[in-house]
């Protein structure tokens, strides 16, 4: 083989796992540029999210708003799939990263997407402001073509278990200072307010904001694409499940089920019938 096309098998193979994260090569090892042993003590667990998924380091305002929505989410109680799924699995005799894995797979469309929708949500309105509507009409048009498409739940609001999401308020007083201190432009916050209140004129009933609705503001204002909400939600509750499936292999429960071994499910199916030979 020459060494033109050694060359090109080496530039083929180097090209394939072609990255700008990482630089990783003997004794070095580099994030977006920044040498890792720079960052070590030196920034925290959200800064180094942003890092990774941004390229470059948060102001202190950013990080802050950051952290406080991964802070939000990490947990709910057993309650909650994800985390009914992590002790129960952990009660199968499988490692962390096995209950860790299994209840991570659940944050679906149901149970761990209503971030990301309702990113999606307040963009479409955003881009409706920006043809022209003002923030309240854009709310309202936005809520009248959701619920003509067939959609029920509103993303971000509503919760069966808080009358008020105790969450909610302070994210959202949160994303306000830092809207007051130029963080961020505040119109994220504005828009979720106006979603809000739309559901009540509409709706004649005050549904609140809930977790999921006050982070997509702040993921919103933050410049992250809805996508990514979903995937700070999964990073931000695998600290609940991690907890909890460590918490349940500290108890000497085998094959611990979704409800107490004493009580049966209703069957519904067939009356007791014999099998014809014939």
């Amino acid at each position: 083989m020459s060494s033109s096309q050694q060359k090109s098998v080496q530039d083929e193979m180097q090209d394939w796992w072609s990255t700008d994260i990482i630089d990783m090569q003997p004794g070095k090892i580099r994030y977006h540029g920044y040498a890792i042993q720079d960052l070590i003590g030196r920034l925290s667990y959200s800064q180094m999210v942003w890092l990774m998924l941004r390229g470059d380091l948060p102001s202190d305002g950013q990080a802050k708003l950051l952290d406080a929505a991964l802070i939000s989410g990490v947990d709910h109680g057993p309650q909650a799939p994800s985390i009914a799924i992590a002790r129960m699995a952990s009660t199968c005799g499988v490692g962390l990263n096995n209950a860790m894995a299994s209840a991570l797979n659940v944050l679906g469309d149901v149970h761990g997407g209503a971030g990301e929708q309702a990113v999606e949500m307040y963009q479409r309105v955003a881009r409706r402001v920006d043809a022209g509507m003002a923030v309240d009409a854009a709310c309202r048009a936005e809520l009248e073509a959701f619920w003509a498409s067939g959609k029920k739940y509103v993303p971000g609001f509503g919760h069966r278990f808080h009358p008020v999401d105790p969450r909610a308020p302070r994210l959202l007083e949160l994303v306000d200072q830092a809207r007051d201190n130029g963080v961020v432009s505040g119109r994220f916050g504005d828009i979720g307010r106006g979603i809000e209140n739309a559901i009540r004129q509409l709706k004649g009933r005050s549904i609140p904001m809930n977790i999921d609705g006050a982070t997509a503001v702040i993921y919103a204002e933050l410049g992250f694409p809805p996508a990514l909400a979903r995937g700070l939600f999964c990073l931000s509750r695998s600290v609940g499940i991690l907890s909890h499936a460590w918490e349940q292999m500290q108890q000497p429960v085998r094959n611990k089920g979704p409800i107490p071994r004493q009580y049966i499910w209703r069957y519904t199916g067939q009356q007791p019938r014999e099998l014809n030979e014939d």
